[in-house]
């Protein structure tokens, strides 16, 4: 009995420490990288889809946090939980803005600077499911405008933010287009839009770029975190990630 006793404790033993050895790795996959941009997302599937077991266990920087609870006067309207979007659907069941925390502290830097102009900032897009990316590819596979979803969107790794500038009463500023607006006229070189239009593109660029934020050429609307590689692709529902 003394010797079964000994060899029980001892088995529980060695299935704790693969546990806990399992449970390092994870963690340790989650901080690294989960692709270079050059890879595909494919063999990666496993990572993608354990992101929301231990997503609480990230440093602040890596967590996805909820933009309203960083800086309340950051104002939403998350196009893509609306039907009011280039595919003329609703893609997500909740309007939120989730970002990196890292991002989500530079853009209420930005939005504090701005408030000092009696500017501020809408936010249309944040973080976007992959399986998201994948319907919009179907429809406009034009990686100018949307990303491949073999190799991911910035989007996808809760790095990146589609947004425009509004004044001290909230109504948009003139920017060269709409949103989702798919034509050279969106392109920041475009000059053929009104000297007010560029003027505010110009203004929201700065002001982005002041705090790190990366201006994509062919959309005045998205900004990439400068860190926006050292975070994994995700494809996880907004139910999945909670409020923070």
């Amino acid at each position: 009995m003394v010797h079964s006793s000994r060899w029980v404790r001892f088995v529980i033993v060695i299935l704790l420490l693969i546990l806990l050895l399992e449970f390092h790795n994870s963690e340790n996959r989650l901080m690294a990288t989960s692709k270079s941009p050059d890879q595909s997302v494919s063999s990666n599937s496993f990572f993608i889809k354990t992101q929301a077991l231990v997503t609480s266990q990230l440093p602040y920087e890596a967590r996805l946090i909820d933009i309203g609870s960083v800086n309340p006067n950051i104002i939403l309207d998350i196009r893509y939980a609306t039907e009011n979007n280039f595919l003329h659907r609703k893609l997500y069941p909740v309007a939120r803005c989730v970002l990196r925390g890292a991002a989500a502290k530079r853009l209420s830097q930005v939005q504090d600077y701005l408030e000092t102009k009696g500017l501020g900032l809408k936010v249309f897009d944040c973080y976007r499911p992959l399986s998201v990316q994948r319907l919009m590819w179907e429809v406009l596979p034009d990686p100018r405008y949307v990303a491949n979803p073999e190799r991911g969107s910035r989007h996808n790794r809760g790095a990146a933010v589609d947004l425009t500038l509004v004044d001290s009463n909230g109504k948009e500023l003139e920017m060269p287009t709409d949103y989702d607006d798919f034509t050279k006229q969106a392109h920041r070189d475009y000059n053929g839009a009104s000297a007010e239009a560029m003027r505010n593109r110009q203004l929201l660029e700065e002001a982005m770029q002041r705090y790190g934020f990366i201006p994509l050429s062919t959309e005045w609307w998205h900004f990439d975190d400068p860190d926006w590689n050292k975070f994994s692709i995700l494809d996880l529902s907004f139910e999945e990630i909670p409020f923070k």
